[in-house]
């Protein structure tokens, strides 16, 4: 099987959560920072023209197809594709179910004011075998960076959920991953911490089986549909790239 798969020049892992669950546990046994980056189509849109973020997620440690756009397109291009989505979100929260007497703390970083710290009260509650040891909203200036890091190691954190949204979330990742003393993983979320608070309420499981978490999404939040006008222009890149592959 293809370890990765080049998505527009993005490279993403081809996992099942399975696997993702397991290679999350891998990582918190390793002394070095590891970085899990969450793209969909708009990342990975973005990617096309933006190196740096290009560049960060081919070198992530674990790079997830967050969004069923991701997949649909991988079947476009290769044979097989990906074998299924695996969600940020859903990632989140199955490793937080394999925590064991608190071994993995947590420092939620992102957010409106006080989503972080309702997030961190109500996965307190849904998984008690993990510490939440600290949270810090997303509304910062630059050269607020080193208190919230010096912030993140007092709370004696080993792993670090960061939702400021994507290329900042991962961007900030890279910069400060050498100051980050304790973490030993750290994952862009984008706006996990909204569902986890209850502040945004996720699509039924019907809607996530068929791959229509997005409609649902569109459908509560209109605003959101200048995002959403990504996935089509995503496909028809991607239609082109395949096309172009076979000529």
């Amino acid at each position: 099987m293809q370890k990765r798969i080049n998505i527009l020049g993005t490279r993403i892992d081809n996992i099942d959560m399975k696997k993702a669950v397991i290679k999350f546990k891998k990582f918190m046994e390793q002394d070095k920072l590891k970085l899990i980056c969450t793209p969909n189509p708009e990342i990975i849109m973005r990617a096309t023209e933006d190196e740096k973020l290009r560049n960060i997620l081919n070198h992530a440690d674990l790079v997830i197809p967050d969004g069923i756009g991701v997949v649909i397109a991988s079947k476009i291009l290769y044979d097989k594709g990906l074998s299924q989505r695996v969600a940020g979100y859903d990632l989140i929260q199955n490793t937080m179910k394999q925590s064991r007497n608190g071994e993995y703390k947590y420092f939620f970083l992102g957010g409106k004011s006080n989503i972080a710290k309702l997030a961190a009260k109500k996965m307190s509650c849904k998984h008690p075998n993990i510490k939440i040891v600290g949270y810090n909203d997303g509304y910062f200036e630059a050269k607020e960076s080193y208190r919230i890091i010096e912030k993140i190691n007092n709370s004696n954190a080993n792993i670090l959920l960061v939702g400021l949204g994507s290329p900042k979330q991962e961007i900030w990742i890279r910069q400060n991953e050498y100051l980050l003393k304790n973490i030993k993983v750290a994952v862009g979320v984008g706006g996990s911490f909204d569902v986890m608070s209850g502040t945004i309420k996720r699509a039924p499981k019907i809607f996530i089986k068929f791959g229509l978490e997005w409609l649902y999404r569109l459908f509560r939040q209109p605003t959101r549909l200048k995002r959403m006008v990504v996935l089509p222009k995503f496909l028809i890149e991607v239609l082109k790239f395949s096309k172009n592959r076979h000529v």
